[in-house]
């Protein structure tokens, strides 16, 4: 079993910048990749940006090239979400999720382990 908890989230400004952290406790997998999904409201649960666990491989949804930045420390089990730029197009509840899998996967039908979710709010 995987636990995950995200903390990070908050209101901000338009233009403004958070930072989002995924702490993973309890089983951890050599192999495993950890992803970023949002859910806004009346939307579904949509990928925003995976890494792998041993490789510094990384995807990211077109809708946050270049404005968002997913790294982790495997010393601390923690994968982190820069958002920059941000628009009120990226408020919603953000989660984090990790699959036992060697590589990056966009789908969330494929991620075996989710957080509770942290609320991020743009305003305009």
């Amino acid at each position: 079993q995987v636990h995950l908890v995200e903390s990070g989230g908050g209101l901000v400004q338009a233009g403004g910048s958070l930072r989002l952290s995924c702490a993973a406790s309890g089983r951890t997998f050599s192999n495993n990749i950890m992803g970023w999904f949002r859910q806004a409201p009346g939307k579904e649960r949509e990928f925003v940006a995976g890494i792998g666990w041993m490789r510094d491989t990384t995807t990211y949804a077109d809708s946050v090239k270049g404005r968002f930045t997913i790294s982790r420390d495997n010393a601390k089990n923690t994968v982190y979400l820069q958002m920059n730029s941000l628009t009120p197009e990226d408020t919603a509840l953000y989660y984090c999720a990790a699959a036992a899998r060697l590589r990056i996967t966009v789908k969330r039908e494929e991620y075996d382990y989710w957080g509770q979710g942290t609320q991020v709010t743009v305003s305009s």
